[in-house]
């Protein structure tokens, strides 16, 4: 497992000392893990492309196995990048993806920003390596059935982590211990 590095792809928004990506990175390092981090881009630049070549370009910078994590609209991103990719990924976790593709709630961007963006139509193609895509009952960007949906079409095992909100600070999370369990388990797949 310790050949895998692993790449960190947050979503949309910015990253804070007490998400679970950033502890994951802290804890991941302190263990002597490989870890590289694809940078947040802001609340306002949505462009889907730019997005896209950043997971580009941090994979291109990793020589050997990867495993990926990806939290929220890294999940959409991950989606779009597996399309145009040759990279080798031992495998990836998808964290509580959202449903571009219908309203989410205030602050977040509208439909038509993401459409505009690049975003749409949420790609709905079989990844091109394993995954397992990690699904909240109560989570306000996604209908549990919608990444239900979306796991099944990216050909990914889907697990309930039950009311859990959108794994995040703002519900009640900061660190997620369990990501290391998925991590291992993808890091040794062949």
């Amino acid at each position: 497992m310790n050949d895998a590095t692993v790449l960190i792809v947050p979503g949309l928004r910015d990253a804070v000392p007490e998400h679970w990506q950033t502890l994951l990175a802290t804890r991941l390092r302190r263990l002597g893990r490989q870890v590289c981090e694809v940078a947040p881009m802001g609340r306002t630049d949505l462009d889907r492309a730019a997005r896209v070549a950043a997971i580009e370009a941090a994979a291109t910078a990793i020589a050997g196995p990867i495993v990926i994590v990806a939290h929220s609209g890294g999940c959409v991103m991950l989606a779009h990048w597996a399309r145009q990719t040759c990279r080798a990924v031992r495998g990836a976790l998808l964290a509580v993806p959202p449903d571009f593709e219908r309203p989410m709630p205030a602050g977040y961007p509208t439909v038509a920003e993401l459409d505009e963006a690049g975003w749409l139509p949420l790609p709905r193609q079989r990844l091109p390596f394993r995954a397992i895509v990690a699904a909240s009952r109560n989570d306000p960007l996604a209908d549990f059935d919608r990444v239900a949906e979306m796991a099944r079409d990216w050909g990914a095992g889907l697990v309930d982590l039950g009311q859990v909100g959108h794994l995040n600070p703002a519900s009640g999370y900061g660190d997620w211990p369990g990501a290391d369990d998925f991590i291992a388990t993808l890091a040794a797949a062949d």
